[in-house]
């Protein structure tokens, strides 16, 4: 997908300036980035309070419709994934890496047929695993491609931290989990 093209997700290039994606590689449905996007990040480490917040907020977005944005990298982001999946919300699953040649899990699978489910990646042929440099660029364009944020839980002195201060600099609202 490139700028030309009508789901192109406007705001994007303003936020990343230089860095903005020339291309977005997709997988699915590229209508999904019509809707208004909130996404969802938490630290790869986070306490119990913020895990048992972060199941209720999974639950409000999947029950209110919301269409959620992020990487379903770290662990409790993975949890939001499986209960975002029992819903019908569009989600929008952005790996941190190339999806040419990308399997779609099982789990996966049936919100995918239903067209409720995006893969959307900057990344053409490489890398083919997760980079800590990769994870970094496509927080960055999730954050970019976001109309509000929810933020589970910020390790001081992370990458997540590093994103929440990005959003709030971009003006985009945040929700803290």
């Amino acid at each position: 997908m490139t700028p030309s093209d009508a789901p192109w997700p406007a705001g994007m290039a303003q936020r990343l300036g230089g860095s903005a994606p020339p291309v977005l590689y997709t997988l699915g449905p590229q209508a999904l980035l019509t809707a208004p996007r909130t996404a969802l990040f938490c630290s790869a480490r986070a306490p119990g309070e913020a895990i048992l917040r972060t199941h209720d907020a999974a639950r409000r977005l999947r029950d209110d419709g919301v269409t959620v944005i992020s990487g379903f990298h770290s662990p409790i982001e993975k949890e939001c994934l499986r209960i975002l999946l029992r819903g019908r919300q569009p989600i929008i699953i952005c790996p941190a890496r190339a999806i040419d040649r990308m399997r779609i899990a099982g789990d996966l699978r049936p919100a995918f047929e239903a067209g409720q489910l995006l893969f959307l990646s900057p990344f053409d042929k490489s890398p083919r695993r997760v980079t800590r440099d990769s994870a970094i660029h496509r927080n960055l364009l999730v954050a970019a491609l976001a109309d509000e944020a929810f933020i589970a839980h910020v390790a001081p002195g992370g990458e997540t931290e590093r994103v929440a201060e990005m959003l709030r600099a971009w003006g985009v609202p945040v929700i803290a989990g």
